[in-house]
C-alpha cells in the first residue's frame, strides 16, 4: 500500500449469507461528488480498494438485490479491517407522488468517465444543470427532461477542460446545452427501469436508455421536504454525436476514448406551492 494512501475491503453477500460475485461497486467522493474508483466483486464476493485519506460513499448493486451504500473514511496507512455487507432482496419501493418533482442541485450530481487513449481513465463531471421528472398516475408514462450547460464541464484540469469546450469536442459556443428528453419508463423488476429518450448533443440526436435504479421515496431535507433519489447510468459513443476522434487522433491530438460512461445521482424534491423551487 503507498504511504500516503489508505485501504478498505468489502465481503459482499446475497440474502443467504453467500458470497456475491459479480455485485457493481462505485465508490465516489463524498466532497466532490467524483466516482474515483468502480469495479465488480470477485467470485468470492470481494471488493478491495486504496485510495488517498478522505471520506467515501460505497454503493453496492446486484440485479434482483437492494442496493446497498456505505460510508469509509480513509486515512493514509491505514488499512480498515473488512466489513462484511448484506443486500436484502429488492422490494417494490413506494413509488413517487404524481406530481411536478425538481432537480435538488446541490444533491444531484452529473459525471462522466473517459478512457484516455493510451492512459488511465478520466473523470468528469457537470456542475450546472436543471431537471425534472412528471411523475404520471401510472409510472410507465411519466416523463424526465434534462438540460446540461456544457460550458460547465470539468476535469480538473484547466487546459484540458477548455479543449473538450473548443470546437474538436463540445464546441459550446455552437451548442451551449445537452438535453435529455425520455420516451416511456420500462420496469426491470425491483428498483430497477429503464429510462429510454433522446440524447441531444453537439447538435445530434439519438435514443439512448439509462439503466436506472430508484433509491426510494422520504421526507427530509430543509423544511422535511418530500424527496426522491435515483442512480441513472449509460453508455455513449462519442461518433454517435459527430465527435469523430479517430480524425483527431491522426491529427495528433491527445483525446479521450470513442466510449463515454455516463451518470447520473439525482435526488428531487415534489413541487408544491410552499416548495415551488430546490433552495438555492
Amino acid at each position: 500500500m503507498p504511504p500516503d494512501a489508505g485501504a478498505f475491503g468489502f465481503e459482499i453477500v446475497d440474502p443467504m449469507g453467500q458470497p456475491m460475485g459479480g455485485a457493481e461497486v462505485t465508490v465516489t467522493a463524498v466532497e466532490s461528488h467524483r466516482v474515483v474508483t468502480r469495479g465488480t466483486t470477485d467470485p468470492n464476493g470481494y471488493f478491495i480498494a486504496t485510495l488517498p485519506p478522505g471520506s467515501y460513499s460505497v454503493m453496492t448493486v446486484a440485479e434482483g438485490l437492494s442496493p446497498a451504500r456505505e460510508t469509509v473514511d480513509i486515512t493514509a496507512g491505514v488499512a480498515l479491517p473488512q466489513t462484511r455487507v448484506g443486500l436484502a432482496p429488492a422490494r417494490r419501493l413506494e413509488l413517487p407522488t404524481a406530481g411536478t418533482w425538481l432537480f435538488d442541485p446541490p444533491h444531484t450530481a452529473v459525471r462522466f468517465i473517459a478512457k484516455h487513449v493510451g492512459m488511465a481513465h478520466v473523470h468528469g463531471r457537470f456542475t450546472r444543470f436543471q431537471g425534472g421528472i412528471r411523475v404520471a398516475p401510472d409510472m410507465a408514462d411519466s416523463q424526465v427532461s434534462v438540460r446540461i450547460d456544457a460550458a460547465s464541464i470539468t476535469t480538473g484540469n484547466n487546459t484540458r477542460d477548455n479543449h473538450l469546450r473548443s470546437a474538436d469536442f463540445l464546441d459550446v459556443e455552437r451548442y451551449p446545452y445537452i438535453d435529455f428528453t425520455s420516451t416511456r419508463f420500462a420496469y426491470r423488476g425491483g428498483s430497477r427501469w429503464t429510462l429510454h429518450g433522446t440524447l441531444t448533443m453537439h447538435g445530434t440526436s439519438r435514443s439512448v436508455g439509462l439503466d436506472t435504479t430508484y433509491l426510494g421515496m422520504v421526507n427530509g431535507g430543509y423544511d422535511q421536504e418530500l424527496r426522491c433519489a435515483a442512480l441513472a447510468k449509460a453508455e455513449l459513443h462519442r461518433e454517435d454525436y459527430t465527435l469523430n476522434w479517430r480524425s483527431m487522433l491522426a491529427r495528433g491530438i491527445a483525446v479521450v476514448g470513442p466510449t463515454i460512461q455516463l451518470e447520473m445521482d439525482v435526488q428531487a424534491m415534489y413541487r408544491t406551492h410552499d416548495t415551488p423551487t430546490p433552495p438555492e
